[in-house]
């Protein structure tokens, strides 16, 4: 079941509260935890879990072996074309354009960022081909001309069965948006996702790079003529599920900046200069992840800044040090809240996805900040420097696998103790190995009421979180927003490790 990250305001008077301990935890080592983490294991797990997530029929090298051969007729009878193939978004069985997308693009970015430390952990083929397991299937939604295939799947009906995806029966109804129904938001996140990954393959794959490439400015050109938010005409299909609650303006800038970035064409900047403030490239800093870009835009664009070769673009630059200061504690404008355990919150659910996003752009800043030499004005002459966001960053980092109040991992499969009961069909259901007839829709409700832990280990899945504020977790199945792991919470999670892996922070 998916979910939105639609939230509410912080608490000042709890914020004050929950700032006072993280200043504790962060400046005197005897309130920090202790444990030291195998990275490149975490590193390596956190990909591994999208093998775990695949669609459609798997490769002979497929390392999660109680995952089969799923939705081998998508698209086919609703659509006369083929869909096989991508990633399901969660513990459910329906695939969502806007999440993978995005999931693509975060994919990506860890890779342009953090490649070379993937390579020396032994990681980055692995990387690459959860990267293509994705565009492959981003190729096929968007191959027809002004049209992009943004679901498939009633996630309704969907939601009313607990199965095993190779067991689907349930509708796999297509959807899609075109110029009488468009999609900014979706089409813009999945051009985005193509260009970011065109770079990926440009020297690894030239002709699969510029087929990402071209595809991708042909999808911008859609999202930007017909623009409009694909949950008006989806309404029914997408929400409450991936609804578009940000709007679709954020879309077009992020695809445009990664446009600009994977083609070096000239009309893609005057794009972003021109289109800065009509489509609000200051909103919401401190927003990041499938829905809302800002943060994510002004963090990207700002390299070209620090770097000297763009002072026209100074703006978001200006909005990438707002958004540190908005996320620091200790900064004049702290707007985050953080637990007594010190993991950053929001409010609203699957908390581990703003976790995962934020902290990631904290990182790519640093290294940004870092080649540059400079440091982050906030006011009160507090300067920001590198080394601290990559500490704010590895200490979310450290609190995912283990270094929390209640001493486990929310990463499955990683140390001594991690969720067991996870909120996923493919997890809690017996594999096809162990139980070759078919289970049917209402069949499988038993497993997910049994309080048994899950019989197949989906290794590296990364769950929602804590409940709340309290750094509390019930691990159960029904508490879907803390106990499902998404692709969307990995994304990011993997540039980060990618990091750490290599790199010591003092």
């Amino acid at each position: 079941m998916a979910r939105n990250s639609h939230h509410s305001p912080a608490s000042r008077c709890n914020f004050h509260l929950f700032f006072f301990f993280f200043l504790l935890v962060a400046q005197h080592p005897s309130f920090s935890y202790a444990n030291n983490h195998n990275y490149v294991e975490a590193l390596r797990k956190s990909i591994l879990f999208f093998e775990g997530q695949r669609s459609g029929k798997l490769p002979a090298d497929q390392r999660l072996k109680w995952r089969r051969d799923s939705a081998l007729k998508d698209g086919f009878s609703t659509a006369g074309l083929d869909l096989t193939g991508g990633y399901y978004d969660a513990g459910d069985n329906i695939k969502f354009g806007f999440p993978m997308a995005f999931t693509t693009t975060m994919l990506s970015w860890s890779i342009i960022d953090f490649g070379k430390n993937m390579k020396t952990a032994g990681e980055l083929n692995n990387a690459l081909n959860s990267v293509k397991w994705a565009t492959d299937y981003l190729l096929k939604v968007t191959a027809v001309p002004e049209t992009v295939y943004v679901q498939v799947g009633d996630a309704f009906s969907d939601h009313n069965c607990w199965e095993r995806p190779e067991d689907m029966d349930t509708l796999r109804t297509v959807y899609k948006v075109d110029r009488a129904h468009p999609g900014s938001d979706v089409a813009g996140e999945t051009a985005a996702a193509l260009a970011a990954a065109s770079i990926v393959f440009r020297s690894r794959d030239p002709h699969y790079s510029r087929l990402l490439l071209d595809r991708a400015v042909a999808v911008f050109e859609f999202a930007d003529k017909y623009r409009g938010a694909y949950s008006g005409s989806l309404r029914s299909a997408v929400c409450p599920f991936y609804c578009d609650f940000n709007g679709y303006k954020d879309e077009l800038l992020w695809g445009a900046a990664w446009l600009h970035k994977a083609s070096r064409k000239r009309e893609y900047r005057e794009y972003i200069v021109k289109n800065e403030q009509l489509l609000g490239a200051w909103d919401t800093i401190n927003e990041f992840g499938w829905d809302n870009k800002h943060a994510g835009i002004n963090v990207l664009i700002s390299k070209e800044v620090l770097m000297g070769k763009d002072d026209y673009l100074k703006s978001f630059q200006q909005n990438a040090d707002s958004f540190i200061c908005s996320v620091l504690p200790g900064t004049s404008h702290p707007q985050i809240q953080y637990s007594p355990g010190g993991l950053i919150f929001k409010s609203g659910g699957s908390n581990m996805q703003h976790v995962t996003s934020l902290s990631f752009l904290l990182l790519a800043y640093s290294n940004y900040l870092s080649h540059a030499k400079k440091a982050v004005p906030c006011g009160g002459g507090r300067f920001i420097t590198s080394t601290q966001l990559k500490r704010l960053a590895k200490r979310q980092v450290d609190y995912i696998l283990g270094d929390n109040p209640l001493k486990m991992s929310y990463m499955v499969g990683y140390g001594v103790r991690y969720p067991l009961h996870i909120h996923h069909r493919g997890s809690s259901l017996p594999s096809i190995k162990a139980h070759p007839a078919r289970i049917a829709c209402k069949a499988g409700s038993r497993y997910f009421l049994s309080p048994d832990p899950n019989p197949n280990l989906l290794v590296g899945a990364v769950v929602g979180g804590p409940t709340n504020i309290s750094d509390a977790f019930p691990d159960s199945r029904p508490y879907f927003q803390q106990s499902e792991p998404t692709t969307y919470i990995n994304a990011p999670l993997v540039g980060l490790l990618a990091y750490f892996s290599i790199h010591s922070v003092a």
